[in-house]
């Protein structure tokens, strides 16, 4: 019998793997701006998440991550919700899942609003309603609920890393929410 990705656990890469197909083509990810509903189902909060970079620095981040190999994109950003907000986060999905955004990181500056040092990588973006308790875990080392307004202010956008704040500006304007 054949062995495929599939036969490992954790089907993942090893350091040097990932850094090898890093040089040679785009990665898929996801991303999901986490939101906080109101009794109305309109947003009240987004979440931010403060993390330590690794220059050493703190800076904010939405959910997010690789897709896996033979991962569904739907398994894929809730895995990443789970990973970062907690197991009770409970985030909900809609049923199609059409991006409201792509964001398309490249390795050099002055490419593209999105800078991943890293890597070529195109990232699906999504609005991820949470209904539950969110405890960050892994390296998230908190999660700030913001009004839509507090989350593009100078100082938070500031905080951002990688370009991701012009997704939550996208998310919110996909919302009617941008101020």
């Amino acid at each position: 019998m054949t062995r495929t990705a599939l036969d490992f656990d954790e089907n993942w890469l090893e350091p040097d793997e990932i850094a090898h197909i890093r040089r040679r083509m785009p990665l898929p990810y996801v991303h999901g701006v986490p939101v906080k509903l109101g009794d109305d189902g309109s947003v009240e909060k987004v979440g931010l998440l403060l993390r330590t970079l690794p220059d050493g620095v703190l800076g904010r981040e939405i959910v997010g991550g690789r897709v896996r190999y033979h991962e569904s994109i739907r398994s894929a950003l809730l895995r990443h919700a789970e990973k970062d907000l907690g197991t009770l986060a409970l985030p909900t999905l809609p049923m199609a899942l059409t991006p409201f955004h792509i964001a398309e990181y490249f390795p050099t500056e002055g490419t593209s609003r999105y800078v991943d040092p890293r890597q070529h990588a195109i990232a699906l973006c999504y609005i991820l309603p949470v209904i539950g308790e969110c405890e960050p875990r892994r390296d998230a080392l908190a999660l700030d609920w913001l009004t839509p307004a507090e989350a593009v202010r100078a100082d938070v956008v500031a905080e951002m890393v990688h370009g991701q704040e012009h997704i939550v500006r996208a998310a919110l304007a996909h919302l009617g929410l941008l101020p």
